[in-house]
């Protein structure tokens, strides 16, 4: 066994690590946005680095907030944020530079969400307690959303939109399904760590089995509904992921799982037949080249910006990503690979690896059930919208139309990712696991 003396020096190191990687994330993000003033006026002034500056001093002052209040947090987990949201930041002034105060102020407004979900909260039995309400709330917003809602874009598909009626300010748009997602791996926490417990006083017979399919038929008929219904392929198919996954940790049946994979191939199968959204984006996966200038332009965009890109990249500022239609939501990694190049790439995809390995990390050293299962579904969410976007710019997936979390434009996934940042970043502070 460790000794106390060198636990204590082990998480010393790691809190003096938090600064230190903070200020190499610094490096990059500000060392790029000098880059991209340079590559595109050819000079460098305030309208190139106050988005960075700014993202600075919002990760600044959490990190001095966090290792005042709550020394013992995890010192990986918020740089790993912080290094996506720059990178993010400098994409969108490349991409989109109408769209960057917005990014800002979304990105500075999620960071102080993420302090205050790790500092503020005594304990979390509330989301238990409370978890059938939660749900019913997200349900019914995103009932609302299928009767009211709107494409801010003015476009009459994809209105998974709802109009806030905040005064006095430009038009403020929410998305309920971004919403649903955290409030859903909530109730399912709560349902599986309930479950569990009545399992250590009942035993593990047919009932108990019986009790775990059930749900799962439910949840499979939910995201049925919300296919049908929204035709929103990205959040139905990361709900069932998530539910399949928390389900397998809950029951270690691996039958399950299996029959859950097959009702969503069904699924699939079934939108593919009746809905021309879902046809055409399955179409232009398995082969876009036919309809290269039409339908599957996005797509073909995507593979020649991923191709240019090449190992070491074109440079950003260089290339010509623009030319992919909404490449600065739903294809900012095309940007990525096409302007940093496989290594930039695989730099994001090394910072959701390791954001997964902390986020499992903390599931694996949970005593009690509902933070083993909290920590997972939070983990598991991120990574598999990560991986499915990704997958989706790349073509080994048909497109869902997801965004990749903290770096994608979008109000709504940027300040729900961090919600579940910080109640990644809560958990695991250990002076407050004995509220769970």
């Amino acid at each position: 066994m460790r000794s106390p003396s060198f636990s204590f020096r082990l998480d010393e190191e790691h809190g003096r690590s938090e600064p230190i990687l903070l200020f190499v994330v610094a490096l990059f993000v500000l060392s790029n946005a000098l880059a991209l003033g340079l590559a595109r006026d050819g000079r460098i002034d305030g309208g190139t680095l106050w988005g960075p500056l700014a993202w600075l001093v919002a990760q600044g002052t959490a990190v001095w907030l966090l290792r005042r209040y709550a020394p013992d947090h995890d010192p990986f987990l918020l740089p790993l944020v912080g290094l996506l949201t720059g990178w993010g930041i400098v994409l969108q002034d490349r991409l989109a530079p109408n769209f960057l105060v917005r990014q800002v102020v979304w990105v500075v407004l999620g960071t102080a969400v993420l302090v205050g979900i790790t500092l503020v909260p005594r304990n979390l039995r509330w989301l238990r307690r409370y978890r059938y309400t939660l749900l019913i709330l997200g349900i019914l917003l995103l009932m609302a959303t299928l009767m009211f809602g709107i494409n801010p874009t003015g476009a009459s598909v994809a209105r998974y939109w709802l109009r806030l009626p905040i005064p006095f300010l430009t038009p403020v748009y929410f998305q309920p399904s971004e919403l649903l997602k955290l409030l859903l791996v909530i109730f399912l926490a709560s349902y599986f760590d309930e479950r569990e417990t009545v399992g250590r006083l009942a035993g593990n017979g047919r009932l108990q089995r019986l009790s775990y399919l059930a749900p799962l038929l439910l949840m499979w008929g939910f995201c049925m509904i919300l296919l049908v219904w929204q035709r929103d392929l990205g959040a139905a198919t990361l709900f069932f992921i998530v539910f399949l996954s928390l389900l397998y940790l809950a029951t270690g049946d691996w039958r399950i799982v299996a029959g859950g994979v097959a009702l969503l191939l069904l699924a699939g199968l079934f939108a593919y037949l009746a809905f021309s959204l879902v046809t055409l984006r399955i179409d232009a996966w398995w082969n876009p080249w036919p309809d290269a200038d039409a339908d599957a332009f996005q797509i073909v965009q995507s593979l020649y910006a991923v191709a240019a890109g090449g190992i070491w990249g074109q440079g950003i500022g260089q290339g010509y990503p623009q030319y992919i239609p909404v490449v600065h939501s739903d294809f900012v990694f095309a940007a990525i690979a096409e302007e940093w190049g496989l290594i930039g790439s695989l730099g994001v995809v090394g910072c959701f690896a390791l954001l997964a390995h902390r986020g499992m990390r903390l599931a694996l050293l949970a005593e009690r059930p509902f933070r083993r299962y909290l920590a997972a579904g939070i983990t598991i969410l991120l990574a598999a919208q990560a991986f499915l976007i990704m997958a989706g710019v790349t073509k080994l997936l048909p497109l869902t139309g997801v965004t990749l979390p903290f770096v994608s434009y979008g109000g709504s996934s940027m300040l729900i990712s961090h919600v579940m940042a910080g109640l990644l970043l809560y958990l695991s502070t250990k002076s407050r696991q004995i509220y769970l």
